[in-house]
C-alpha cells in the first residue's frame, strides 16, 4: 500500500504513507454499499447525498418510484454521522473501525429481515463517518464518494499526477459499483455487503498496523 501511495503522491514531502491507498480502498467500498442501497434499499443512495437530495425534488415532484422518507431518513442519518465524527477527534482509523462496526450489523439486519428503512439509516450513518473523517484528512483529490469535482478536474486541468489520482478515484468507484452490482444480482445483497464489510476491516487492521 506504501508504494501506492507513493505512485499517487510522488512529489509529496516525506513519506506518504498508506492513508492514500486506503483510501482508494474506501472508494470501493462507497461503490459496493450505493449499489447495494439503490438496487436492493429502494432506489435510495447511502454514500452519495447529492443523489438523495435529487430524489427528494422527484419525489416531492410526485415521482412513484422514490421514496420520500427514504432519501430523507439517509440524508439525516448520513448528517448525524458526519456530525458526530467532527466532533470526537479520533484516529482515521479508529473511523474506519467504526464504519466497520457499522456495516456488520447492517449486513445481519439486511439478512435477517430484509430491506428496511433501518439499514438505509445504518449505512448511511456510516457513510457520514467516512466521509468527515476524509474531510479531515484532508488529502487532495481522494474524497471517496464526490467525483463532480475529480471530473471536472480531469477535463478542464492540464495533465498531471493530480490527474493520476482523479482516474483513480474515478476508477475506484466505478469498480465497487461494478463489483456491488455483479455481487448483488449474483448472490443478493448480503454477499454484496459482506464484501463492502471485510474491505474495511482490511483497511482498519492495515492503518493500525502502520500506526
Amino acid at each position: 500500500m506504501k508504494r501506492a501511495a507513493a505512485w499517487l503522491y510522488p512529489d509529496a514531502g516525506g513519506e506518504p504513507g498508506v492513508l492514500p491507498a486506503a483510501l482508494v480502498v474506501l472508494t470501493v467500498v462507497s461503490g459496493i454499499v450505493d449499489a447495494v442501497s439503490f438496487l436492493a434499499l429502494g432506489n435510495v443512495f447511502v454514500a452519495n447525498m447529492t443523489g438523495n437530495v435529487v430524489f427528494v425534488g422527484f419525489a416531492v415532484a410526485g415521482a412513484q418510484r422514490l421514496s420520500l422518507w427514504a432519501s430523507a431518513a439517509a440524508i439525516v442519518s448520513f448528517a448525524l454521522g458526519a456530525w458526530l465524527t467532527g466532533r470526537v477527534r479520533v484516529p482515521f482509523a479508529a473511523v474506519t473501525g467504526a464504519h466497520a462496526a457499522m456495516v456488520v450489523p447492517a449486513v445481519v439486519l439486511l439478512a435477517a429481515y430484509g430491506p428496511s428503512v433501518v439499514v438505509i439509516m445504518v449505512l448511511a450513518f456510516g457513510m457520514g463517518m467516512q466521509n468527515a473523517s476524509v474531510r479531515r484528512a484532508g488529502v487532495p483529490d481522494m474524497t471517496t464518494t464526490v467525483l463532480t469535482t475529480a471530473l471536472t478536474g480531469l477535463a478542464a486541468d492540464s495533465p498531471g499526477t493530480a490527474n493520476r489520482r482523479r482516474v483513480v478515484s474515478i476508477a475506484a468507484l466505478f469498480t465497487g459499483a461494478l463489483a456491488g452490482g455483479a455481487l448483488y444480482l449474483g448472490s443478493g445483497p448480503v454477499a454484496a455487503l459482506s464484501a463492502a464489510a471485510v474491505l474495511l476491516v482490511t483497511v482498519t487492521v492495515v492503518l493500525v498496523r502502520e500506526g
